[in-house]
């Protein structure tokens, strides 16, 4: 059985590790491969890598550093399709989305490719008499990302592209269910060029990120995944002295309004839902329909939900894939029979779902409910499941209150062909992601990613301009050069005349 291990000073580490964790082929419910867990003298000994690396990559040359990305850039590119089924095998989703993923994250490498122009600082010159000042921005050191299950290739691709463009060295913590697509992200890196040990790779669990966390060279760590991690890894990683962006959970709403086109609507609801059998941050999972196209919305959703083609991932002929493993999918199932229990209405069930020549695959059908009330927990909770929940509303009014009343202000988006209605929301919304009759707004890699509320802790976002201040520090030099005439010394405070 193939044995999964880290990636330290340019090169596979076994490590010394404490034990050993499954990896499983969700299509098939198989264990289907040992991912080595690491000890806190494994991430010692990969922090110490980054760190012995640091010096001289952060003296690389930028026309260099940028020569090294777009040869990684390139490889990348080639290499997609391997990097896809990489992901399809670990985590579940089909092949399509797995390569939508790996374009996604080769955005942000492209982004990084500019980072001459992204590191220019400011000058000003004779601000008082002979004197100029510039700034510049320089890196923070080892930085670390602790990444999610759900995007094991695009969201290591949003941190570490970025922060070894800006001189910093990197160790990532990938999620230990879905691992192999970090090992090969860091072969391509290598084969591009970049120095051992600037892009480090340990594998491992809680403790493996509690290492990081308190590693005193850690100076700067970046996390993606659900809000109670998110709020450990802020709160220990802060109170450590370092910098902390840290995104967690989510519950996106979609408003409809009465005038919006309801086929383009229950189109994108569906994609939204069940995509990526729902294990996305940016997933919808609250339809909230304002009266009077509650009954239409929920008809046109359910025939196209009532379509899905669930199988294994690399069936080419799939459109979503089985649940990561088998205890998410039971959580999930629970969700879908406390809705029932609680009074909403389930349209499609999808529990029933049996996938020929997969009958031990972690497979959940999609699942509709309608008439979902916010007392409930499959409206309350995250479950990040394929589980959809249509409320309905009398009013925008009433319909923007559930948005700005949730305690997660990730991504909203809004259905309706009124314009003044949509730039009314997008005021009123209290959310980081607003989609305009788009339900995923994730923004491209020169905006940035980001949440409000208990969607982030922290106060930066991830890639995009504001990842490049989050990955370097100001420094702001006052220059004077003496002339003879003028020496001697002058006890008064400096003016700016």
């Amino acid at each position: 059985m193939t044995a999964i291990v880290h990636w330290v000073g340019g090169k596979p580490w076994q490590g010394g590790g404490r034990r050993f964790g499954d990896v499983y082929d969700p299509a098939r419910g198989e264990v289907a491969a040992r991912v080595r867990l690491a000890s806190g003298e494994d991430v010692d000994r990969a922090v110490g890598a980054a760190r012995a690396a640091f010096p001289a990559w952060r003296e690389t040359p930028l026309a260099r550093r940028t020569r090294v990305l777009f040869a990684f850039r390139d490889l990348l590119e080639r290499h997609r399709d391997a990097v896809a089924e990489c992901i399809t095998r670990e985590h579940g989703k089909v092949q399509g989305d797995a390569r939508g993923e790996v374009a996604r994250g080769l955005e942000v490498v492209e982004f990084a490719c500019g980072v001459p122009q992204l590191l220019k600082g400011e000058h000003s010159e004779s601000v008082s008499s002979r004197v100029d000042v510039h700034s510049v921005r320089q890196p923070l050191g080892v930085v670390a990302g602790i990444t999610p299950f759900n995007f094991p290739a695009m969201v290591p691709l949003w941190m570490f592209p970025l922060a070894i463009a800006c001189g910093n060295s990197f160790v990532l913590k990938p999620s230990e269910r879905d691992p192999s697509a970090s090992l090969v992200l860091a072969e391509l890196l290598a084969r591009a060029g970049l120095p051992e040990g600037v892009f480090n790779v340990v594998q491992g669990d809680r403790e493996a990120v509690d290492a990081l966390l308190h590693h005193p060279d850690v100076a700067a760590v970046s996390f993606v995944g659900s809000t109670p991690v998110a709020r450990h890894v802020y709160a220990t990683g802060a109170a450590q002295g370092k910098r902390v962006q840290a995104l967690g959970g989510a519950k996106n709403h979609m408003l409809v309004l009465p005038d919006a086109d309801l086929d383009a609507a229950a189109d994108a609801a569906v994609s939204a839902g069940y995509g990526s059998a729902g294990e996305r941050c940016m997933a919808i999972s609250v339809v909230v329909a304002v009266e009077p196209v509650g009954e239409a919305l929920v008809a046109r959703i359910a025939e196209r939900t009532r379509r899905l083609r669930v199988g294994d991932g690399m069936d080419p002929e799939a459109e979503m894939g089985p649940l990561v493993t088998r205890e998410h999918r039971d959580r999930v199932a629970g969700y879908v029979e406390r809705g029932v229990a609680e009074g909403a209405r389930l349209v499609v069930d999808g529990r029933g779902l049996e996938v020929a020549g997969r009958p031990g695959g972690f497979f959940l059908g999609p699942c509709l409910f309608d008439r979902v009330e916010p007392r409930m927990a499959i409206y309350r909770d995250e479950i990040f499941g394929p589980v959809l929940s249509v409320v309905r509303t009398r009013s925008y009014e009433e319909a923007l209150a559930l948005v700005n009343q949730n305690p997660y202000g990730n991504g909203v988006a809004l259905f309706t062909r009124d314009g003044g209605a949509a730039r009314r929301f997008e005021i009123d919304a209290q959310v980081g992601m607003l989609g305009i009759n788009v339900a995923i707004p994730v923004p491209v890699a020169s905006y940035s990613f980001g949440g409000w509320g208990s969607s982030l802790f922290g106060d930066t976002h991830v890639y995009g301009p504001e990842a490049i201040h989050f990955y370097t520090r100001g420094k702001v030099v006052t220059t004077r050069w003496s002339e003879p005439e003028l020496r001697g010394p002058d006890l008064g405070f400096p003016g700016n005349d």
